[in-house]
């Protein structure tokens, strides 16, 4: 089996960025590096969890008591 030697970050970035600018020109690798990227989605449950974490659970649970209080009314 072959050994693959795995190029630092440094190294790495370095010929990319060299790749991108030779196949590219330099305007359009500037303009592709400066694509912004879609912020990672977050699990809903990490994100469920802070918000629990978060909550004051007696004003929570009045503001629902009060709400369907008025619906009760209607």
């Amino acid at each position: 089996m072959k050994m693959v030697k795995c190029l630092s970050q440094h190294e790495l970035l370095e010929k990319g960025i060299d790749a991108l600018y030779k196949e590219l020109g330099p305007v359009e690798a500037r303009r592709f590096m400066a694509f912004s990227r879609p912020a990672r989605r977050e699990d809903s449950v990490k994100r469920h969890r802070r918000w629990q974490a978060s909550l004051d659970k007696e004003l929570f649970m009045t503001r629902i008591e009060a709400a369907h209080e008025q619906a009760r009314k209607r």
